[in-house]
């Protein structure tokens, strides 16, 4: 969230509280994504303090999102899609394979032992057979 002020000779015109569209929260020195650190409750104003993630989905832009959530309720449809954003069928499939290529960009695999892990807390392995494996 982000404050804008429009002050002319020392008096505040316009005051408007704007959601930050996370996708761009950039360090505005070196342009490097923004860690979330804050968390707040607007009805009760609980805050969390923390190291937070923003999900794949998170991390596009809102014209993006707004695409996959569209893609997504009108169960993959590119016809639907054709007809929704008034655009071609190539276009559609550009589009799709744009957002494919970001979220790759986005994703990180996850650790090989995380399957050991789990493994382990379903009680398939003994602590030593998940031991022998994660070494």
């Amino acid at each position: 969230m982000y404050l804008i002020l429009l002050i002319f000779n020392g008096t505040i015109l316009l005051l408007l509280d704007i959601k930050m569209d996370i996708a761009k929260a950039l360090c505005p020195d070196c342009k490097a994504p923004l860690d979330i650190t804050r968390l707040s409750c607007p009805a009760c104003k609980l805050t969390l303090d923390g190291e937070f993630e923003v999900s794949p989905l998170g991390k596009l832009n809102q014209d993006d999102q707004a695409f996959v959530i569209a893609f997504v309720r009108h169960h993959g449809s590119l016809k639907k899609m054709e007809t929704i954003f008034d655009i071609s069928y190539p276009t559609v499939k550009n589009r799709l394979n744009a957002i494919a290529a970001a979220l790759d960009k986005n994703f990180a695999s996850p650790s090989p032992n995380l399957y050991v892990l789990e493994q382990l807390s379903r009680g398939e392995l003994t602590v030593e057979e998940a031991m022998e494996r994660l070494s």
